[in-house]
């Protein structure tokens, strides 16, 4: 072998081994609200009310259309390994309950236990109806355009009035 092939296969071969082996890294990421310690903990029970939280904590991610409009700050953690779906790695969920007067009543987190696994049954969603081939989707619609009821044409339904030739 000549040096020039040694070198070039020695450049693949490291080439390789370095996107091999960056392939392996988790990819991480954020999703949601940030949580800086110093502020939540500063929101109290009895003393805030919606428009403190509000300036303190910005806008909630949800709020909650019972219970006098509990306000959730969710933040999460998520990672995958290459092309993977992400997974939670960690969650830290908010909640902030208020009275009726508007002022914070309390103060709850919750973590990942709170994240639901749903894992799908078959590929294909059970529905009411008639089964339809991909030749009935494809070729389903042809004599139905121009008819009555149905597609262009048939009637000149412009103003009331009679159709005329």
């Amino acid at each position: 072998m000549s040096p020039k092939s040694v070198r070039l296969m020695t450049a693949a071969a490291l080439a390789t081994s370095v996107f091999g082996a960056s392939a392996c890294v988790p990819l991480k990421g954020h999703q949601g609200y940030v949580i800086d310690s110093d502020l939540v903990n500063s929101v109290q029970a009895g003393t805030d009310n919606r428009q403190s939280v509000l300036a303190v904590l910005g806008k909630p991610t949800f709020t909650s259309e019972f219970n006098q409009g509990d306000w959730y700050y969710i933040s999460r953690d998520v990672r995958n390994f290459a092309y993977n779906n992400p997974h939670v790695h960690d969650q830290v969920t908010l909640r902030i309950s208020f009275d009726s007067r508007g002022v914070v009543s309390a103060v709850r987190r919750s973590g990942a236990e709170q994240v639901a696994s749903i894992s799908p049954s078959g590929k294909t969603t059970p529905t009411l109806g008639k089964k339809r081939s991909f030749f009935d989707e494809l070729f389903g619609n042809i004599g139905t355009v121009g008819a009555i009821g149905g597609g262009q044409g048939g009637n000149n339904n412009t103003g009331g009035g009679r159709d005329t030739p």
